[in-house]
Formats: C-alpha cells, structure tokens, sequence
C-alpha cells in the first residue's frame, strides 16, 4: 500500500475489486448484506447457506460466483463447499465467517446438552472447519483476509444466552490465535462483533425472553435497547460496510482485532 495519500475518498476501499471471497451463510441476514455489499464493490462472490429458499432468491438479487447448499459443522459439507471454491474461483482471498445460530434461550440447568452442543458445532466448531480449508488458498494467494462473527455476547456475559455466549467468546480466541499464526504470511484475521441486528432473528430472541419473564415483546425491546448508548438496533448493511474496510486497502494494517458494530452495547 502506497504511503501517499488516497487520492479521493473512494480510493479507500480500493483493491476490493476482483478479489474472490466466500460468505458463510451469505444467502440472507448479515451474510446476505455482506455479499451484496463487496458484490456492488467489485469483489467475486460465493456464498454458501442452509436455507434451499434462501439460496434460490440470492442470485437472483446479487451477482454471485455460485451459491452452494453447507452446513458449516458438517465436515464433508466444508470440504464440498471448497471444492466448488476451487473450481469456481481458482483461489481465495478472504473468508467471511459468518455462519451462526441464535441457540437456546434457557437457564442453564434446561438446556438440553444437544442444543448446547449443536451451537458450539455452528459458531464456533464451523468457523475452524472453514478457516482450514480457507488458510492454504490464502497463503496461495500471496496474502488477504479472515473475517470471523462474534457479538456482543461475545464481549459480555449472556445470561440464559450460555451456549451462544461461550461460542462468541470462542470465536474471540480463535481470531487472535490466528491472527498472531497467519500474519507472517500476509493474512490478516479480525472479528466483528454485532449488537442488536434487525430483523427476524432478533425477534425470535426477543419474544423467547420475554415470554419466559412473562412481559410484552414491546416492553422487553425497549430494554434491549435501554443497553445500547446509542438506543437503536444496528443494521445488517452497517457490518457489511465494515468487513468491506477491513477487506481493502484501507484496513491493511488491522489484525487481531474484535471490532464492536453495535451502538455500543453496555450490557446484555
């Protein structure tokens, strides 16, 4: 990267065009605003999902590479899901890790141990599944990026959140880990951690619990949002615009950092 100046204010998002990423989870929510946000800007994209109607719609709303049915816990799925990378783009520069589950809502004594474990397997088993398999085509690649979903639950305890909680905090661990490994070989590693997104899954976990302290969905949004200093909900487009930062030139030198996208949130 050059030591000179940007020449305007868009050369700050210069070297996203043509770079070959892959979206975990890239079919609808975050991923999805992920996508179509580095798809605009240039990059190749692929991204993979659970959802069958999910991956159906997304091509036909951005302009993707291929879009391929994984299950991110699942190692065969992964080593499929590559394959298809390979073949599709000829390499890699960075890995969206995206891929995540809301998990049970419960105390800790009612959760069932295959909820428990089917979380962990998804947010954070899943992201070590992809990192392996992404690492080799990177290095190939001269260099580039991994970009892993944490939360803010990732940064405070979740009460009656544990298994979502302890996996978010995982993923914290495995981004500085990585980060201090793969950075002699040009790869930058970085965590995002979202607050409250809007949309469907909020919303789900937002009814869970107040059904479970028996208040109103209203009355237990407005305290989700009594946490956040900024007092709102933050949008999917708002962590895609800082994955496509730390993805260009402009965020060369981050690494190894858990970056907060979420209004500040002061308590969960």
């Amino acid at each position: 990267m050059s030591t000179s100046a940007p020449a305007s204010p868009d050369d700050f998002l210069a070297g996203l065009k043509g770079q070959r990423v892959l979206v975990t989870a890239g079919a609808g929510g975050i991923g999805f605003a992920i996508a179509d946000t580095l798809s605009r800007l240039g990059a190749r994209i692929i991204v993979c999902d659970v959802s069958d109607e999910a991956l159906a719609v997304a091509p036909q709303k951005i302009a993707l590479v291929a879009a391929v049915r994984a299950d991110v816990s699942r190692d065969d799925d992964v080593d499929q899901l590559f394959e298809t990378v390979g073949k599709e783009l000829g390499g890699l520069d960075a890995l969206i890790n995206n891929a995540g589950i809301a998990g049970p809502t419960a105390g800790v004594d009612e959760i069932d141990p295959a909820d428990w474990r089917r979380c962990i397997d998804i947010c954070l088993t899943g992201q070590f599944l992809c990192a392996r398999r992404a690492v080799p085509l990177i290095k190939a690649a001269g260099g580039g990026s991994i970009v892993s979903m944490s939360s803010a639950a990732g940064r405070h305890g979740y009460a009656f959140r544990t298994p979502y909680s302890a996996a978010k905090f995982g993923v914290i661990g495995l981004t500085q880990s990585l980060a201090k490994e793969l950075g002699p070989h040009g790869i930058r590693v970085n965590a995002i951690l979202p607050g409250i997104i809007e949309g469907p899954r909020i919303e789900g976990v937002i009814s869970a619990r107040a059904k479970q302290i028996g208040i109103s969905h209203e009355e237990m949004t407005g305290r989700y949002l009594q946490n956040i200093s900024l007092r709102r909900m933050t949008s999917p487009y708002d962590v895609a615009a800082m994955v496509a930062f730390l993805l260009s030139d402009a965020g060369i030198n981050i690494s190894g950092q858990s970056l907060g996208v979420d209004g500040n949130v002061e308590t969960l």
